[in-house]
């Protein structure tokens, strides 16, 4: 099955990838490890799982203004997600992508969907997000 949802480009760019899915919020800085792309939060649902080349669709970041810096050292060092999208527009981590484009010339898409849109996302999904912040899904095993 394919279906296109229409989100907000926070940060815009292409790219594609297997969804991982969360539905907790996360903050970077101490639940994300910059050098590993593993989430690292201790209380958080997908922790010890890597998000690094895949799609992150979480709802929301939460927490420090440093969670820009993580995102930024994880895009530096290949192993940031390959897009964010989240229900939530997130400053704190539309800053680490823009900052990295800046300096190093490479950035992670961010797009927010609407609640109900980006309910519809499930693990495993294949995603590719387009530079207007237009989400194509293709669901493996259904046509």
């Amino acid at each position: 099955m394919r279906k296109h949802l229409n989100g907000r480009p926070i940060v815009r760019g292409r790219a594609e990838g297997i969804a991982m899915v969360s539905r907790q919020p996360l903050g970077f800085w101490g639940g994300y490890s910059p050098t590993s792309g593993q989430i690292i939060d201790q209380r958080h649902e997908r922790c010890g799982e890597f998000a690094a080349g895949k799609v992150f669709v979480f709802p929301r970041g939460k927490g420090s203004s440093t969670g820009s810096a993580i995102l930024l050292q994880s895009i530096k060092a290949g192993c940031a997600p390959a897009a964010i999208i989240n229900s939530n527009t997130d400053p704190i981590l539309a800053l680490g992508s823009i900052v990295a484009d800046e300096l190093y010339g490479k950035s992670v898409p961010i797009v927010v969907l609407g609640e109900e849109a980006f309910s519809t996302i499930e693990e495993g999904d294949r995603l590719t997000v387009d530079e207007n912040g237009q989400v194509q899904v293709d669901r493996p095993g259904c046509k």
